[in-house]
């Protein structure tokens, strides 16, 4: 762990487990059962839960906050691949047959994360009703989403990509305020420019046009899309 994290949290409740799909299927002894074997942290904005290449000796799941999935390039380049809301699990390598972690973790905001040691991945796939049917579902789910990024690098033009990235963060994250739909984490132009494998200049001159246009406002960190439609009209071909 980073020292980034904050100290061990105490003894967590199973009603925290019971809505997550996940564990979703099981009775609350069952939850206990895991909650007892699992540790749990507090982790400060900006922290590495696990680094890219490491190798994989605990899984994870995110009980509050945003994390960012981050790949490094062949030339030496950061870039962000996904963003993980809360009550998603992460750092599942065993699941894709790797023995390292393919990304590094790092928190978007203050997050809280339980842990499990590594060993314990194929007693939970086998004891627990569900775990392993939601978990592959999570992965397929993230292939997809990758799949289509890469359809959109090869087939879009950059507004289209800036404006599909938008509308993915608040159909994953948005929260209601005044006049639209806020992504619910903190995100800068730079994360939006990895996103969409774009320049920070481009992404820029774009959200200045759209805020001109009244589709979104963007400030300190925070974007707010204020007219999904118009959005969802830019990104089309």
């Amino acid at each position: 762990m980073t020292e980034n994290a904050k100290k061990i949290l105490p003894r967590l409740d199973e009603s925290l487990l019971t809505h997550l799909p996940p564990f979703s299927k099981l009775e609350r002894r069952q939850i206990r059962v895991i909650l007892d074997q699992a540790s749990s942290r507090r982790y400060d904005e900006g922290a590495h839960i696990f680094e890219e290449g490491e190798t994989a000796e605990r899984f994870f799941m995110l009980l509050d906050g945003y994390v960012r999935v981050v790949r490094v390039t062949q030339t030496g380049e950061q870039v962000t691949a996904l963003h993980i809301p809360s009550g998603q699990l992460l750092g599942i390598a065993k699941a894709i047959g790797r023995e390292s972690y393919p990304a590094t973790a790092v928190t978007a905001t203050e997050s809280i994360v339980l842990s499990w040691p590594m060993r314990l991945w194929d007693t939970f796939v086998s004891d627990y009703d569900g775990f392993a049917t939601e978990t592959y579902k999570t992965v397929g789910h993230r292939v997809g989403e990758l799949n289509t990024r890469i359809v959109e690098l090869a087939t879009q033009q950059v507004e289209q990509r800036v404006a599909n990235a938008l509308l993915r963060l608040i159909n994953q994250t948005g929260r209601k305020v005044d006049d639209g739909i806020e992504i619910d984490f903190p995100i800068t132009r730079q994360d939006l420019s990895e996103l969409t494998a774009t320049t920070l200049h481009t992404v820029s001159r774009l959200l200045s046009a759209w805020e001109k246009q009244g589709i979104v406002e963007s400030k300190r960190k925070r974007i707010k899309v204020c007219d999904p439609h118009a959005l969802v009209e830019l990104s089309q071909p």
